[in-house]
């Protein structure tokens, strides 16, 4: 007779399970929405650029996977209910958050950060997940379990020069996740945030192309290369599968050890 263990593994690991992931027309974000829909989930992609949404939906379906494109902006309230709602009506609930929105301001001083850039920052990193946060828990607590991640950076845990409002809202994703955890552990729902260092997405396509630039930064990295959107995606994964059901508040990084190495 084969064990439970032997039987689990035969199965997809989100089996069933319905998931929204924020950003998800790139990076990352395409990279945990096609792992989702490998593994069983049906998955509901935002993004703004629709056109880079349905090149990933289209990809998904073409696997035989369950998935829908919702255009629009995480710092727009009627966007994130139009979200959830699409969500509720195409599958009837929703299981796992992926809050991975997010965007840069790198090369610039604290002095030379505008109020303007600043507050484009925060309110796509941080109030972008508070705001979605917000609209997917009362389904949740209706369900009685959850799982929502949070993507941050390693931007919150060391120095990094010339990202003062970066480091600044990723550090909030850090304490509102703990907040998160520590708010709703009793009723099912687990919270996590995920740290990843250099990886090769869109965002960080400028710094890859540029090897000068590129070689004193991977210096800082025990492994001697920036990550896959894949690698993080992995992990990801684990923190929303049943398989991580006594893991919450739980700050994961994934960095190639870099902070471990840096200084």
């Amino acid at each position: 007779m084969r064990t439970r263990t032997e039987r689990t593994r035969d199965m997809h690991r989100l089996e069933g399970k319905v998931a929204i992931v924020t950003g998800g027309n790139a990076g990352i974000g395409e990279a945990v929405a096609k792992r989702f829909a490998d593994e069983g989930a049906a998955v509901v992609v935002t993004g703004r650029r629709q056109a880079e949404l349905e090149r990933v939906i289209s990809g998904i379906r073409h696997n035989k996977g369950k998935a829908l494109a919702v255009a629009g902006s995480v710092t727009d309230e009627a966007h994130v209910q139009e979200v959830v709602q699409r969500a509720l009506d195409s599958f009837g609930r929703i299981d796992i958050l992926v809050n991975n929105a997010g965007i840069g301001d790198f090369g610039k001083r604290l002095h030379e950060t505008d109020d303007s850039a600043w507050a484009t920052v925060v309110d796509v990193n941080l109030t972008g997940v508070f705001r979605v946060t917000r609209a997917v828990v009362p389904h949740m607590l209706k369900q009685g379990r959850g799982a929502i991640i949070n993507i941050s950076s390693v931007a919150s845990l060391v120095g990094i020069p010339g990202a003062p409002a970066y480091a600044a809202s990723k550090g909030g994703v850090d304490a509102l996740t703990r907040a998160m955890a520590i708010e709703y552990a009793q009723d099912g729902i687990r919270c996590n945030v995920v740290n990843p260092g250099l990886v090769d997405t869109p965002m960080a396509a400028p710094l890859m192309a540029n090897p000068d630039m590129l070689r004193p930064i991977l210096a800082h990295y025990a492994i001697r290369r920036p990550g896959t959107s894949e690698e993080v995606a992995n992990m990801v994964l684990y923190l929303s599968s049943d398989e991580a059901g006594w893991v919450t508040g739980g700050t994961f990084t994934i960095d190639g050890g870099m902070t471990v190495s840096k200084g």
